[in-house]
């Protein structure tokens, strides 16, 4: 079996904060989409418009996902009698 020549791992660190729902979905985009630089322009110009979709859909489902777990977070907190803090939580 031939290894990839370029790393099959990458890491990106954050400092203080969470990675961003952007970040997330760049990063995402960036490994299930690859353009040979070979590719016909035509190829090309679709393959990008293509990546753009995808890049603006995967916003879209992150920033639910987000939404909803916060959500599940308040209420359990709330459930639980933690009134203040689910609060904080619903004010992110």
């Amino acid at each position: 079996m031939e290894l990839p020549k370029t790393p099959i791992v990458k890491v990106m660190t954050t400092s203080g904060r969470g990675a961003t729902v952007d970040e997330i979905a760049d990063r995402c985009v960036k490994n299930m989409i690859h353009i040979a630089d070979s590719a016909h322009p035509e190829v090309s110009r679709q393959a990008r418009e293509f990546e753009k979709q995808i890049l603006a859909m995967l916003k879209v489902y992150l920033t639910q996902a987000a939404a909803g777990e916060r959500t599940t977070i308040y209420n359990v907190l709330l459930n639980a009698g933690q009134h203040e803090l689910a609060e904080m939580i619903r004010k992110l």
